[in-house]
């Protein structure tokens, strides 16, 4: 090695150290986008806090009385994990400190409530703005304790945490603002919604790679299987939009998608879709099978053949431990954007009221078929959730069909009897199958409950 050659060595070194891992780059603190100020930690959990910073560095975080340290590991990650805390609209500093350079990160305006991730696809993303009554909605939606970050993922967080006022409601998710707005009310409790959501999706986007290949693989018998392998449009939106907010603190999540699935393979997938999310998302999170409601297809007027199959698959997910459903049948008169999302938040915060929140004596789902006895020639239907009896809305029940066993339906009379429906018809002597509401646009649906909700479409076979 001649004397040229060792001075370029030496300089290498010298320039290795200065720019090195606690001078460089990777030595800055950083947090993901999700924190910032107004933001809402979830109560009554360990509250993890990460981030970036230079391998061994230690790294403190401090918020109300508390102090936590922790030490960045070779690839500079590092997480503390705050001590559960009660609910508290009082607005506190979360700082966090590293050991090098006195770098440092403030977070102002900090509460503590309910924590709740909004995502889907573009009814999710329709924001109060363009809801019914959109003007007067907004004028009154002074609500400080109501927060909301529209999530884009990375460092890019948007805005970042609103607080709700006049001058930012109208770009709050609407579905998440009306469900929101009642869990504050009631609860009288700060209450966060992380909007990550993302028009004309498919829900195999919003799931890892992993999961579906895992999917795939247990459903690749299924003579009705017919996406293509995994891949094509797999875990793209779950790695951009839904990984970087792990392990965030939440309650739970709620979900307005299937509009895009209902234009693949019939929608009969979603039945494998939709649970295989949930529980991947479960995984991930490592918070246990946390609350997962989510909303039933709308009515619409055209649109696509599996649009009804994606309902009805979207009930049969509620098999799926601590989920539940928004029915929306009756909502809209066949818009692929129902503005009227007040309803719907209004049904999903119901759910969560009634199974999340403990709250008694509310209805907080329409009927539900739950099973079917042939009687001769006529079928009898069982339904949980019945909220104090069975209604036929303006009139005679409609929009029940029954079949034998050819599976050919035809229209069919169906009478309420207590909390049973009966259903018959001259052209089908032994019944064999019934189905409500199988149409894309259900206008004439009118079995409900007494407590005013309507029940889901269902096909009994």
């Amino acid at each position: 090695m001649n004397r040229l050659h060792r001075l370029l060595l030496a300089t290498l070194l010298v320039l290795a150290i200065l720019c090195g891992p606690a001078a460089g780059v990777f030595a800055d603190l950083t947090l993901p986008a999700v924190f910032g100020d107004n933001m809402v930690l979830q109560r009554g959990i360990p509250v993890p806090v990460w981030g970036q910073a230079g391998p061994g560095e230690k790294v403190t975080v401090t918020f109300a009385g508390q102090t936590k340290q922790g030490t960045a590991g070779k690839d500079g990650k590092w997480k503390v994990v705050l001590d559960a805390m009660k609910a508290s609209p009082e607005g506190r500093v979360l700082t966090v400190a590293s050991s090098v350079d006195n770098q440092k990160s403030t977070f102002e305006n900090v509460v503590v409530g309910e924590v709740w991730v909004c995502s889907g696809q573009s009814n999710m993303a329709f924001r109060v703005g363009g809801v019914v009554n959109a003007k007067e909605e907004v004028a009154a939606a002074k609500f400080p304790l109501i927060r909301s970050l529209n999530f884009r993922g990375g460092r890019g967080g948007g805005k970042g945490w609103m607080v709700c006022s006049p001058q930012t409601a109208g770009g709050f998710t609407g579905t998440g603002f009306f469900f929101g707005r009642k869990i504050h009310l009631e609860l009288k409790v700060p209450v966060g919604l992380i909007n990550s959501s993302v028009g004309g999706t498919p829900i195999e986007a919003w799931t890892s790679v992993a999961a579906q290949k895992q999917l795939h693989a247990s459903k690749s018998k299924d003579p009705k299987w017919k996406l293509p392998a995994p891949g094509a449009r797999s875990g793209g939106l779950y790695r951009s939009l839904i990984a970087p907010l792990i392990p965030y603190g939440i309650r739970g999540a709620i979900w307005y998608q299937g509009e895009r699935n209902a234009r693949a393979a019939g929608g009969y997938e979603y039945r494998y879709q939709l649970p295989a999310m949930i529980e991947d998302w479960r995984k991930a999170w490592g918070q246990g099978d946390f609350p997962f409601g989510f909303v039933q297809l709308p009515n619409i007027g055209g649109g696509y053949g599996g649009w009804v199959t994606v309902r009805d698959s979207m009930r049969r997910s509620l098999r799926v431990a601590n989920t539940g459903m928004a029915v929306t049948i009756d909502t809209d008169r066949g818009s692929l954007h129902p503005r009227n999302k007040q309803d719907v938040g209004k049904r999903l915060a119901l759910w969560a009221l009634a199974t999340v929140y403990g709250r008694k004596g509310l209805v907080y789902s329409g009927p539900m078929y739950k099973g079917m006895k042939i009687e001769g020639k006529t079928a009898r239907l069982s339904f949980d959730h019945v909220g104090g009896g069975l209604v036929a809305k303006g009139g005679e029940l409609a929009m029940f069909e029954i079949a034998g066993a050819d599976g050919k339906f035809v229209p069919a009379k169906a009478v309420i009897d207590g909390e049973t429906v009966v259903v018959s018809s001259d052209q089908v002597a032994k019944p064999a199958a019934v189905r409500y509401a199988w149409a894309r646009q259900a206008i004439k649906a009118n079995l409900y409950n007494k407590g005013g909700l309507p029940a889901s479409p269902f096909i009994t076979d």
